[in-house]
């Protein structure tokens, strides 16, 4: 009995170990299959969207754009999205680690997102002043940006771009024709500031033009011969394509077009443009808030800024009311100490030179991608927001902060400290470079874009100032304050423009009675959100997601929490939805008990 007994145990054991060998041979080829489809969809993705893939810096694609406005191109990308949401429901989470559990998540929301926003007719107003195509092949075709222009190849991709880009706006004007149809068409102050873009790029002095700037940088290497043609070409490219479609669609945006636009300003004044905007605001927050929970929120955030306003009045002694303190702000020299461009330039630099000291106490992990600040092109400077543009995924091209200055004079620099810390670092340059250089992400992460967490990380960055050395001057700190109104403000103003019937001029008055930004400034941003509607939402409400994760692992972990390990946890996941985020430091906090 005993030898049977014995021998029965030798076969349990070695079933079982058998049974473990399987099962680990079943969840790596399950892992590795998971995997594969990630791969496949980001390889997928770039063909879609192959400036995504330039921006990237894969270089593969820089002789394509698809025309993302025609039906052809709508019916491939609504298939490309249900078929990646099918096979990813086809992985149980069981098999998966907690990292492909995360991606899972991930791309079912991301393809759940594109799928419903499919359903919306975007492509009926293609061109605004400030989110569109056009502008961001304006940035391209100086030879200053993404696009590389080192090689002979690389100038021939490019004229190849270019004429699928001429396809695309005809069918630009072919979408807004059928949107003026439908009821579809944009605010007329929009327009207004779309046709002296356009306007820009008609003039036909050759050394002038945008598009010829790469053949005034041709690299040294180029033969003669090479360097002929390609002038040549950029030539013909300039003055026989570019430069008559831009007069074709300048002269329609400035007639019919411009006949044809809204007196009102908000987008649920257009067909479907309530559920559009509910939409929108769940892309931008990636939450399930309502369009009146947003504005509440906003009210209750701008009286609780106005309170913290009222301290530094009286702390630099100003006798006047809060208003008056805006106004004063607005106009006074003191803070407009600078003549020319490059000064405004050299003191960003010097505002990151003050904090590299302090850096080190709030983070462990830093980017290897350089780092530059820019002026805007002057093409698009004059609508434009100071912004970041990544730098590419390999690291060989910088991340770039640029920053518009149109006029150097009255430039005010009372927000600039907190401005540098949300749009350089630690806010986009970390957030997005330190997602691109992982080395555990898939490759589809390194490029995904939600704002909630992307501009949430950023605002939370602002009020970073103190703990890194800025912020001295009380100025500087109201101009973070302001910063943060700022965006407390757009909860209000956007769902007022969007779902309360707000005109233009009462967003713009709300925001005038509220914060220190000059009348044209604050014009230009009302404008920027009636073009993209939603988008302004999603700063605060991840800035304060962000901030209540914080303010809950500090009072659980009590002596335990470690600020570079917070920001480590927060970062190291790239852009998530919210939702996804709050479970993520959830399981960290308890893990750290």
């Amino acid at each position: 009995m005993k030898k049977i007994f014995l021998f029965s145990l030798i076969l349990s054991i070695t079933l079982t170990s058998c049974e473990k060998e399987a099962e680990k041979i079943d969840k790596e080829a399950i892992s590795n299959s998971f995997n594969e489809l990630l791969d496949n969809y980001n390889e997928e993705s770039y063909k879609l969207f192959p400036l995504n893939a330039t921006f990237a810096g894969d270089n593969r694609f820089n002789d394509q754009l698809p025309n993302d406005l025609s039906d052809e191109f709508r019916t491939k990308l609504k298939a490309f999205y249900t078929d990646t949401k099918n096979n990813l429901a086809a992985f149980n989470d069981a098999d998966l680690s907690d990292s492909e559990k995360m991606s899972k998540a991930v791309l079912t929301w991301d393809c759940d997102i594109n799928i419903e926003r499919l359903g919306f007719r975007e492509d009926l107003t293609p061109i605004n002043q400030m989110w569109t195509m056009n502008l961001m092949f304006g940035q391209l075709a100086s030879g200053a940006g993404a696009q590389p222009f080192a090689t002979v190849e690389d100038y021939n991709n490019w004229l190849k771009r270019v004429d699928n880009y001429l396809d695309w706006m005809i069918s630009t004007e072919e979408r807004m024709k059928e949107g003026i149809k439908l009821g579809h068409v944009l605010p007329k102050s929009l327009i207004k500031k779309v046709i002296p873009q356009l306007k820009s790029l008609t003039g036909d002095v050759l050394e002038d033009h945008l598009f010829y700037q790469p053949i005034k940088n041709l690299p040294e290497g180029f033969s003669d011969e090479e360097k002929d043609n390609l002038t040549d070409s950029y030539t013909d490219m300039v003055l026989n394509k570019i430069v008559p479609a831009y007069k074709k669609l300048h002269a329609f945006m400035s007639t019919d077009y411009l006949a044809a636009g809204r007196t009102t300003s908000g987008i649920d004044d257009t067909p479907n443009g309530e559920a559009y905007y509910n939409h929108q605001i769940k892309t931008y927050t990636t939450t399930n808030m309502t369009a009146d929970e947003v504005h509440q929120l906003g009210l209750k955030e701008v009286a609780r800024i106005l309170s913290e306003m009222e301290k530094v009045k009286k702390q630099v002694g100003f006798k006047g009311d809060l208003k008056s303190f805006f106004n004063d702000l607005r106009g006074n020299k003191i803070l407009m100490p600078y003549t020319e461009p490059q000064q405004i330039i050299d003191n960003f630099n010097a505002i990151h030179d003050k904090m590299k000291p302090q850096i080190e106490k709030l983070f462990d992990v830093k980017p290897k991608t350089p780092f530059e600040v820019r002026r805007t092109e002057a093409f698009r400077e004059a609508s434009a927001s100071a912004e970041y543009n990544p730098g590419s995924l390999d690291g060989t091209r910088p991340g770039i902060f640029y920053a518009p200055i149109p006029d150097a004079t009255k430039y005010n620099v009372l927000a600039d400290e907190a401005l540098f810390l949300h749009e350089a670092i630690p806010g986009h340059h970390y957030q997005i470079s330190l997602t691109q250089e992982s080395d555990v992400l898939p490759e589809f992460r390194k490029t995904l874009w939600y704002s909630a967490y992307g501009e949430g990380w950023a605002l939370y960055t602002e009020s970073l100032g103190s703990e890194l050395g800025l912020y001295t001057d009380p100025y500087q700190y109201f101009g973070m304050l302001g910063m943060e109104m700022h965006r407390a403000i757009r909860l209000v103003v956007d769902t007022g423009l969007h779902s309360k019937g707000w005109s233009r001029e009462k967003a713009i008055q709300y925001s005038l009675d509220n914060e220190a930004e000059s009348e044209d400034s604050i014009t230009r941003e009302i404008e920027r959100y009636m073009a993209n509607a939603g988008q302004a939402l999603s700063y605060k409400v991840g800035q304060l997601k962000i901030r209540e994760l914080r303010a809950r692992a500090e009072e659980t972990l009590g002596d335990k929490f470690e600020i570079k390990e917070f920001h480590n946890e927060i970062l190291e996941t790239g852009c998530i939805p919210l939702a996804l985020l709050e479970a993520k430091i959830d399981t960290w906090i308890a893990s750290k008990k």
